[in-house]
C-alpha cells in the first residue's frame, strides 16, 4: 500500500470510529468530539477525500472505496450514512479554512472592492474589441439564460458580476416554489445578488494582479484548462458528463483547490478545446487588471424618439387603452421588440423588452418584479415601458418582434378604433388574471385573435423559446414534427362563437390560477372542466354545422393572402424544439388546427402562466393540461376528414395508449359527427387534405428554408435531398439536429444546412418512459437550407466534391460504429483541434445572413460520440 493509500486508510479509520460511535447514539445533537480529533479529521480528509472522489463514491456505496484498504473496513448502512454526513461537515470545514487563507493573502471579500466600470473610451473600446468577442464566442455559447451551468449567465456584464449559484433553476421535484432570480428583474447590483446566494466569479478581494487571478473563479477555470487540456482521443472518457440534468460542480473560490484536485479536466471551456494563446491572454490580462466592463451606452436620439412614441401610445389614460396595453404586454413580455425603420441592413438592431414599471414614460424604468406578467403589480397604475436589451443575443431565447408603421396601424384599428366599451378594468386575482377569456372579456375576440395571428410564429415561439421548453419531460407532450393551421378570424369572432366562449369561462380556467406552489391533485378538477368544455364544444359544432353547412378549407386562415404566419411547422429535438413559418418537410403524421380559444390557452398555460421557479405540482399540472390542448388541436384537424377516417387516424396517433385515453378516443368527449364539406376521391383522405391545404396556402409559403435556395450545382442539390429521405433505424441513429457546412467547389462562401431527425412515437401521451413509446422504424429526416434550431447535436463539414461520399455513408448508417466512421470522415467533434475556428465560421455566417433573428448557438447539447 503506497503512502497516499496509507494516509487515506488512516483518515477512514478515524471516520469509521466516529461513525461507529454516532451510530450507537439516538441522535447527533449530543455528540462531542475533541478539538484534536476534529483537527486530525480535517487535516486528513481535506487532503484526500475530495481528491480521490471519496465523497461521491460514499454517497453510492462506501465499500467500493474502502475495500482496497482492508476487509476490516466494512461499515453498516447506518454508519455509512453517518460517514457521509461527517464528510459533508469536513468539506464545509475545508472551505472555511480556505476562506481564512484567502483573507490572509488578499483581504476580506466585499463587492465594494471590485473595479469600477470602464469609464473612459479607451478601456471601453479595448473591452468591446478584444474581450467581449472572446466571452461571446467561447463562454456565452454555454453560459446564457436559465439553463446556464451554475446559473452563471455571461451574456451581459450584469450576469458576470452577479456570478454563480449552486442551486439549479430547473428542478421538477421541489415541493415549494423557489425564489425567482431573473437578471434585470428580481435584483440589481452585486450586493443584492450576494444576499440571494450568488457567489462571485471575479475577484472581490484586494485588487492586485495576483489577487485578480488567484481569487477569481473565472481566472482559475481558465488556468486549469491550460494546465489540463482535453485528454487525447476523439471521444471524451466517461467522467465527462454532458447530460442535461447532470450533477453540477459549482465551486466558490474557497472551494476551488479541491475542485481542481478532484476534477482536473473541468477547466473552462468545459468538454471543449481550450482557448488559443491570444484569446487566453486577452481574458487573463483583462482579469488581471480588474475585469472592468463598460456601462451600457446611451441610445441614439432616433431610438429614443421611437421608444417615447410607443410608450406614449401604450400608456394612454382611457380604460380602453389601459386594458389593451395590458393584453399586449402579457403576450409580448418574452419578445425582443425592435424598430425596423431604424434597422440598417446587415446589422443587428437595438432590441427592447416590454416591461411593467411603477414609473411613467419620461422617468427611469422601475421594473415590477412579479413571477408572472398578470400577477398583482402592487401599484394603483401600471406603466408599460421599453427596457433596452444590452445582453448578447442568443438564439435559444431570441424572439425578435418588429414594431413598424403597418403593425401600429393595425393595433390602432383593432384595439382603439373598434366599437366597444370598457366599463372597468379587471382585477389581478389569480382566478381572473390567469384566465384570458375572463380577464379580457371586454376586448373584442377579433382584436385578440388578430393580434396573435399577425405574428403567429412569435405567439407559438413563446412556448418554444420560453423557459417551459426545456427538458425531455417538458417536451414529450408534442410530436417531433407537425404542421399548424389556424381557423379564420371571421369564424372565430362570429357573434355565436363569442357567445359560446363567454358561456365556457369556468370550464376554460387554467392551472396557473393555483400559482407557483400547487398541489398535483388539483389536476383532477381541471381535467374534468376540460372534458366538460370539449363536450360542450362538440355540441356547439354539431349544431352549427348542419343543414348543409360543413367544415371546409375555407375555414382555414390564408394569411389574408400575404401573411406567412398562416401556417407553421414545429420540430421537437427531444429536449428542445423549434417553430418556423410555412409547411416544412414531408407530410407529418399529425397536424393541428388552432382556433382563438386554443391559441389563447396555449399562451397562458405555457408562457404567461408558467413559472420556471414553480414547484413540482405547478410543473406537472402544466405538462398534463397540455395533453388536452394538443388533442384539441389535433381533433380540429381531424374534423376536416370523413368521420370514419377521423376515428382511424386518431387511434393510429395514439397506439398503445393507456386506459385514460379510451373514452376520448371512442368519442365520449369528442363526439363531432358531422360530415366533412370536402369531397375526397382517394383512399388516403389525409394526404388529400394536406394537398388541398397546401394549395389553399400556396401564396403565403415562405421559401427561406427550401434547399432550392442553394447556389450549388443541381446534382449537388439532388444529392443533398437524399439526406432528407433517410428513414427507419438508420435515421434513429443519426443526431436530433445536425448542422452542416458545405464548401462549394468554386471557392465561394460556404453554405449551411440543417438535418433534423423526426423521432416517431406510438403516442405522446405518457409522462415518463418515453423510450417505451418510441417507434424507430418510422423515424425520418428533414433537410432544410440554413440553420434551424438553437442547440446543435453535431456538426458536419463537407467539400462539394465529397458530397456523394457523405450521402452514401449517411445512407448506410445502421449502427453506432457506422456513425462513428461517418464522424471520423466528416464530423467536427467537440474535441476537434479546429472546433472553435469552425464554430466561429458557422456563427458568423448565420448572423451575417440573418442579423435580426439569429443569435449565438448553444453547445450544451453537443454529443460526445
Amino acid at each position: 500500500m503506497d503512502h497516499n493509500k496509507t494516509r487515506l486508510w488512516h483518515a477512514l479509520s478515524l471516520l469509521k470510529q466516529y461513525a461507529g460511535r454516532l451510530a450507537q447514539r439516538p441522535g447527533f445533537e449530543n455528540v462531542a468530539l475533541s478539538r484534536q480529533s476534529i483537527d486530525g479529521l480535517l487535516s486528513e480528509a481535506c487532503k484526500f477525500c475530495i481528491r480521490l472522489h471519496l465523497a461521491l463514491v460514499l454517497a453510492d456505496d462506501t465499500r467500493q472505496i474502502v475495500r482496497p484498504c482492508g476487509d476490516n473496513m466494512h461499515l453498516t448502512a447506518k454508519s455509512r450514512k453517518t460517514l457521509v454526513i461527517i464528510l459533508v461537515l469536513v468539506c464545509v470545514g475545508c472551505a472555511a479554512l480556505a476562506s481564512r487563507e484567502l483573507d490572509a493573502q488578499y483581504g476580506k471579500a466585499a463587492v465594494t472592492n471590485r473595479a469600477a466600470p470602464a469609464g473612459d473610451d479607451l478601456l471601453s473600446d479595448h473591452y468591446n474589441k478584444h474581450v467581449k468577442p472572446v466571452i461571446e464566442a467561447r463562454c456565452v455559447v454555454c453560459h446564457a439564460c436559465y439553463d446556464s451551468p451554475c446559473q452563471l449567465n455571461m451574456a451581459s456584464a450584469d450576469g458576470i458580476e452577479r456570478g454563480a449559484h449552486k442551486e439549479k433553476v430547473y428542478d421538477g421535484a421541489r415541493l415549494l416554489a423557489a425564489t425567482p432570480n431573473r437578471l434585470f428583474t428580481d435584483a440589481f447590483g452585486s450586493d443584492a445578488w450576494r444576499e440571494r446566494g450568488f457567489f462571485p466569479v471575479l475577484n472581490e478581494r484586494q485588487q492586485s494582479q495576483q489577487a485578480n487571478t488567484q481569487a477569481s473563479v473565472l481566472a482559475r477555470t481558465l488556468l486549469l484548462k491550460q494546465q489540463y487540456p482535453l485528454p487525447p482521443g476523439d471521444i471524451l472518457p466517461k467522467p465527462f458528463d454532458f447530460s442535461l440534468d447532470r450533477n453540477q460542480s459549482c465551486p466558490t473560490i474557497e472551494e476551488f483547490d479541491h475542485y481542481a484536485q478532484n476534477q482536473p479536466y473541468a477547466g473552462m471551456p468545459y468538454g471543449l478545446p481550450g482557448l488559443s494563446t491570444a484569446e487566453h491572454n486577452a481574458l487573463l490580462d483583462w482579469l488581471k487588471h480588474g475585469a472592468a466592463m463598460p456601462q451600457a451606452s446611451t441610445l441614439p436620439d432616433a431610438e429614443l424618439a421611437e421608444v417615447a412614441r410607443l410608450e406614449q401610445w401604450l400608456n394612454a389614460d382611457n380604460l380602453k387603452m389601459q386594458l389593451s396595453a395590458r393584453y399586449i404586454y402579457e403576450h409580448l413580455f418574452t419578445s425582443q421588440l425592435y424598430f425596423s425603420a431604424l434597422h440598417a441592413a446587415e446589422h443587428t438592431p437595438q432590441f427592447y423588452n416590454l416591461v411593467r414599471s411603477k414609473t411613467p414614460p419620461g422617468k427611469p424604468v422601475d421594473v415590477i418584479a412579479s413571477r408572472r406578467p398578470f400577477d398583482d403589480p402592487g401599484v394603483s397604475r401600471v406603466y408599460y415601458r421599453l427596457q433596452p436589451v444590452h445582453a448578447t443575443i442568443v438564439n435559444k431565447t431570441h424572439q425578435p418582434y418588429d414594431i413598424n408603421a403597418d403593425l401600429l396601424a393595425k393595433w390602432q384599428q383593432w384595439f382603439v378604433d373598434a366599437d366597444y366599451q370598457v366599463s372597468e378594468l379587471p382585477g389581478y386575482q389569480p382566478e381572473v388574471a390567469a384566465n384570458p377569456l375572463t380577464a379580457f372579456v371586454q376586448l373584442p375576440v377579433n382584436a385578440r385573435y388578430r393580434f396573435m395571428l399577425e405574428r403567429a410564429e412569435n405567439t407559438i415561439m413563446g412556448y418554444i423559446k420560453g423557459p417551459v421548453c426545456r427538458g425531455q419531460v417538458a417536451l414529450n407532450v408534442i410530436n417531433d414534427h407537425f404542421w399548424v393551421y389556424f381557423v379564420t378570424p371571421e369564424m372565430a369572432s362570429a357573434a355565436e362563437v363569442e357567445a359560446f366562449y363567454l358561456s365556457q369561462q369556468d370550464n376554460l380556467r387554467l392551472p396557473a390560477e393555483k400559482e407557483s406552489t400547487a398541489a398535483a391533485l388539483s389536476w383532477v378538477a381541471f381535467a374534468k372542466r376540460q372534458g366538460n368544455y370539449l363536450r360542450a364544444r362538440s355540441d356547439f359544432l354539431n349544431s352549427a354545422f348542419k343543414d348543409g353547412k360543413h367544415l371546409t378549407t375555407s375555414g382555414i386562415w390564408d394569411g389574408d393572402g400575404s401573411n406567412h404566419n398562416a401556417s407553421l411547422t414545429v420540430f421537437r429535438h427531444f429536449d428542445n424544439a423549434t417553430v418556423v413559418k410555412g409547411l416544412q418537410g414531408q407530410a407529418p403524421k399529425t397536424a393541428w388546427v388552432i382556433d382563438y380559444a386554443l391559441l389563447e390557452r396555449i399562451h397562458y398555460l405555457l408562457v404567461a402562466g408558467f413559472d420556471v421557479y414553480g414547484n413540482y405540482g405547478h410543473q406537472l399540472m402544466t405538462r398534463l393540461y397540455m395533453d388536452f390542448l394538443r388533442m384539441e388541436g389535433e381533433s380540429n384537424f381531424l374534423a376536416l376528414l370523413p368521420p370514419d377516417t377521423r376515428r382511424h387516424e386518431f387511434k393510429d396517433w395514439y397506439q398503445k395508449s393507456g386506459t385514460e385515453l379510451t373514452t376520448f378516443i371512442e368519442g365520449d368527449i369528442n363526439p363531432f359527427h358531422q360530415p366533412s364539406g370536402i369531397s375526397y376521391s382517394t383512399d388516403n383522405p389525409k394526404a388529400e387534405l394536406y394537398q388541398l391545404l397546401q394549395q389553399h396556402l400556396a401564396k403565403v409559403q415562405p421559401q427561406r428554408y427550401q434547399p432550392l435556395n442553394s447556389k450549388l450545382a443541381a446534382n449537388s442539390r439532388a444529392l443533398l435531398a437524399q439526406l432528407g429521405k433517410i428513414s427507419g433505424h438508420g435515421a434513429a441513429i443519426l443526431p436530433e439536429l445536425t448542422m452542416i457546412m458545405l464548401e462549394p467547389e468554386n471557392g465561394s462562401t460556404p453554405e449551411l444546412f440543417t438535418l433534423i431527425r423526426n423521432s416517431a412515437h406510438y403516442n405522446v401521451n405518457s409522462l415518463f418512459a418515453e423510450e417505451q413509446n418510441r417507434n424507430p422504424a418510422q423515424d425520418n429526416m428533414t433537410l432544410v437550407y440554413g440553420l434551424l434550431g438553437s442547440y446543435p447535436n453535431a456538426f458536419w463539414r463537407v467539400k462539394e466534391a465529397d458530397l456523394a461520399k457523405l450521402v452514401a455513408q449517411a445512407e448506410q448508417v445502421n449502427s453506432e460504429q457506422d456513425y462513428a466512421k461517418l464522424m471520423d470522415n466528416f464530423g467536427v467533434r467537440r474535441t476537434a483541434a479546429d472546433f472553435w475556428a469552425f464554430s466561429d465560421k458557422v456563427n458568423q455566417l448565420f448572423m451575417h445572413q440573418h442579423p435580426v433573428d439569429s443569435g449565438w448557438l448553444d453547445y450544451n447539447r453537443l454529443e460526445n460520440r
